[in-house]
């Protein structure tokens, strides 16, 4: 019994009709001819009361409920929840759905209502969106359950705990998958760039269609086969890529809630995938103090599995990055050229002429790309029109910044530094037209 008694919930209309009773015998006194009615309503009222009670705690029947959790949540993306309930009473039920969501996402508002017919079964969806990696935890799933009198509710509860993990953007990567290998991205406004020649690699003598390079002609299979037939050729294959993420404190600044680094290692992860399928060797680490996180590049079927694990536990340290230590270790363990891919972040031209030297020094052995952030909070707040003479000075603050990161791009351009200045939300795919670009022009 005590346990029924701690399910039971009184409805909003229990309370609207109560207070309606009680203003009735309030107002019986002064009007001695209504007395009657309210009573016989009051009665009206209990067994009402009594009949909300039997059926949804003594009838056949009950609501059952389980929260449907994918393996793991994709950091910075909206991922599907769903929840399924079904019921089995012999009547008519109207439901309320509380979900206890991980404290991450701080929503205190959330509830889905809806009507279940009898013998009803419904799939209800929402959508999270982590932007910090980690395990999640969920609490409780309640639903309650009220007849269509609506005066009393019950609670069921399940799902009592739930952990799930939030790994780096798995989605963006299947988005960016297919489109890269079958030369999509055109189509989808994501290629930049266009293939200015071709690397050494013979692939294939194939018939001339048009829009093949003429240059390519092969004028002995053409006089054999009486038509025009050409030489075809293929990036280079098998040459190391590795993304090199700075976990320093520069890399924990936010926009639009992902830390920059957490933008890094979505790229990272999307990047390696697409050198892997274009049958290059993908690896990475992360430095700040010193180099960890290293996976070594391969080719393998298991790389792509050990790298989100790598960037799974990944986090800043707050502490100033050494590119000197940098610069050692890619010279001692790097000994074959590869493509490097830097994701940083310098927000003054002291800062990048502090670091130059070393970046310097590496791209002498390597192709090096250095890619940085736009403050885009600053490009909207130097937009806006000024009113007062402290937002005009604060404005032009502002804009000292935003140019001065157009100096930093000159100044390693200047020095031969392959450099891309992105916004943090197009990120990926810059970095996807960057690697697109050197394999076109073979730069590596």
């Amino acid at each position: 019994m005590s346990k029924v008694f701690r399910n039971i919930y009184l409805k909003k209309r229990f309370f609207v009709v109560w207070t309606a009773l009680v203003l009735g015998f309030l107002l019986s006194y002064n009007f001695p001819d209504i007395f009657g009615a309210i009573k016989f309503l009051f009665f009206l009222y209990v067994l009402a009361l009594i009949t909300d009670l039997i059926l949804i705690f003594g009838s056949k029947g009950a609501i059952h409920g389980e929260r449907l959790l994918p393996d793991k949540l994709s950091n910075g993306d909206a991922n599907s929840i769903k929840i399924r309930v079904i019921n089995t009473y012999l009547f008519p039920v109207r439901i309320k759905v509380l979900d206890e969501i991980p404290h991450q996402f701080q929503k205190r508002d959330f509830e889905i209502r809806a009507s279940l017919e009898k013998g009803d079964s419904r799939f209800f969806h929402y959508s999270l969106r982590p932007v910090e990696r980690g395990m999640y935890s969920f609490g409780q799933l309640n639903i309650f359950a009220a007849t269509p009198l609506g005066l009393l509710a019950r609670r069921y509860t399940f799902d009592r705990s739930q952990e799930v993990p939030v790994y780096p953007s798995f989605l963006q990567l299947r988005k960016y998958n297919l489109m890269a290998f079958i030369n999509r991205l055109f189509e989808y406004g994501l290629k930049k760039i266009r293939r200015i020649g071709h690397t050494m690699e013979f692939e294939q003598i194939k018939e001339y269609i048009q829009g093949d390079d003429i240059r390519n002609i092969n004028w002995k299979a053409t006089a054999k086969k009486n038509q025009l037939m050409v030489n075809q050729y293929q990036d280079e294959k098998s040459q190391p890529i590795y993304s090199i993420i700075d976990k320093g404190r520069v890399m924990k600044m936010p926009f639009a809630e992902l830390s920059l680094l957490d933008y890094a290692i979505n790229a990272t992860l999307v990047i390696s995938n697409i050198a892997l399928k274009k049958q290059d060797k993908a690896g990475m680490f992360a430095f700040s103090h010193k180099v960890e996180n290293r996976v070594v590049a391969q080719r393998r079927s298991s790389q792509m599995n050990l790298i989100l694990e790598t960037l799974y536990n990944l986090d800043t340290n707050f502490e100033e990055s050494d590119f000197s230590r940098l610069y050692i270790d890619i010279k001692r363990n790097l000994n074959h050229r590869g493509l490097l891919l830097l994701y940083t972040n310098f927000e003054t031209l002291d800062a990048l002429h502090r670091q130059l030297p070393y970046l310097q020094a590496i791209a002498k052995q390597h192709l090096l790309v250095v890619l940085f952030f736009e403050n885009t909070e600053l490009d909207a707040f130097a937009a806006k029109k000024a009113e007062t003479t402290h937002q005009i000075f604060e404005q032009t603050i502002a804009e000292k910044f935003i140019y001065e990161k157009k100096l930093i791009v000159n100044e390693l351009r200047k020095h031969g530094i392959q450099t891309v200045l992105t916004k943090p939300e197009n990120l990926t795919i810059n970095t996807i037209n960057k690697y697109l670009e050197i394999k076109a022009r073979g730069l590596l």
